[in-house]
């Protein structure tokens, strides 16, 4: 069957592969393949085209529909986490200081690069972000770039609470001038079936003896094992046991150092199973925090006064961690084993990320089937 158009992959999926079927993701795939045949029109070709948002809660299949949509492009193309993106941006600003018009010259180097940039995860909590991503988004569609894109939210619910929100609204105005924006909800959490069960994730019980040794054993048959510490970036990281093929660390040494997405990135490059022992029980009572009077953002100065920041607990630092390397996991399929002092659905139950935590603890359970390492 050809599979090279999003609705022939969506069609065999429910035909071939158990996929339940699901209106709101007919609608997607049929949005995905007008923007498809679009491009592939002979003369599309620097001509300007509307992309496709596509919003909803954790599971509806966003991601899926998005990746066959990449796959069925014969024009140049760019899949990436939206995370992932903003660092590499942010990498690029600081080569450009001192260029004029940066922003635009960025833009203009990702036109020449690719027709189509498909970003997982759209999701602005940065302040930093929110005041780049509006004008470089509008730059990008001045320059031909078409974008398509997955969210747990609505344009309009971007960044709904950040602070200086106002200097994100022009990143929602663009979206919704060059892209079509549609709701997928079918009701029901697709990542959770079906498949056979294959537990990844255990409670720890203090008076019974880990079954990680064991894990590790059986995920490394042969391979010789140390305890030498691995080097990412420029830091020691400490591990319990490591192998040419797994590794096995405490949560403290990857979530509570400061590491960022680039190194959970180099971890994958290297590893094809990950194990995570001593994970910890992550919600926390929040607390306030407040920023000084006369703060300036870097491109202008904002008059401040006393303000309230968003409200943070002990451990979210951690926890925006612990999300970055889950996703990086989940995207590229390593297998990752955790043992915590709580069951799953108690990990992180309080504290200012439960709403990006929701897609993590999604993707957790995915991670429980059979299937997961075998997509």
């Amino acid at each position: 069957m050809d599979l090279a158009s999003p609705l022939a992959a969506y069609r065999h999926a429910i035909e071939q592969q158990g996929f339940e079927s699901d209106q709101a993701q007919w609608r997607a795939a049929q949005l995905l393949e007008d923007c498809q045949q679009a491009l592939h029109q002979p003369d599309s070709a620097g001509q300007p085209l509307t992309g496709v948002y596509l919003w909803g809660p954790v599971g509806r299949g966003k991601t899926w529909l998005m990746d066959q949509f990449h796959r069925s492009l014969r024009v140049p193309a760019r899949r990436q986490h939206f995370h992932h993106f903003m660092s590499w941006v942010h990498r690029r600003l600081f080569q450009l200081t001192g260029t004029p018009a940066p922003l635009q010259v960025l833009a203009r180097e990702l036109s020449e690069e690719v027709r189509v940039l498909c970003f997982d995860e759209l999701f602005v909590n940065d302040i930093g972000d929110a005041m780049i991503v509006g004008p470089l988004l509008q730059a990008m569609f001045e320059a031909g770039v078409v974008l398509v894109a997955t969210s747990n939210q609505p344009p309009q619910q971007l960044y709904a609470e950040g602070f200086n929100r106002e200097r994100f609204l022009p990143a929602v105005t663009a979206i919704e001038q060059h892209m079509q924006v549609l709701g997928i909800d079918g009701g029901q959490d697709h990542r959770l079936h079906p498949g056979a069960a294959q537990p990844r994730y255990w409670v720890a019980h203090p008076e019974q003896p880990s079954g990680l040794s064991e894990l590790f054993e059986q995920l490394t048959p042969g391979q010789p094992a140390s305890t030498e510490q691995i080097t990412l970036g420029h830091r020691a990281i400490s591990v319990v046991r490591r192998s040419t093929t797994a590794l096995w660390c405490r949560y403290a040494e990857l979530c509570e150092q400061p590491l960022s997405a680039l190194d959970f990135i180099g971890l994958c490059d290297r590893y094809s199973a990950i194990v995570l022992s001593e994970v910890p029980n992550l919600s926390a009572q929040q607390r306030a925090a407040k920023i000084a009077r006369g703060t300036e953002d870097g491109v202008e100065r904002v008059q401040a006064g006393d303000r309230e920041l968003p409200e943070l607990s002990v451990h979210d630092d951690s926890v925006r961690r612990f999300i970055a390397l889950v996703d990086e996991c989940y995207d590229r399929r390593v297998p990752l084993y955790l043992e915590a002092q709580v069951p799953l659905d108690e990990l992180y139950t309080q504290g200012y990320l439960a709403f990006p935590f929701r897609r993590t603890l999604s993707r957790l359970r995915e991670m429980q089937l059979q299937r997961f390492a075998e997509a």
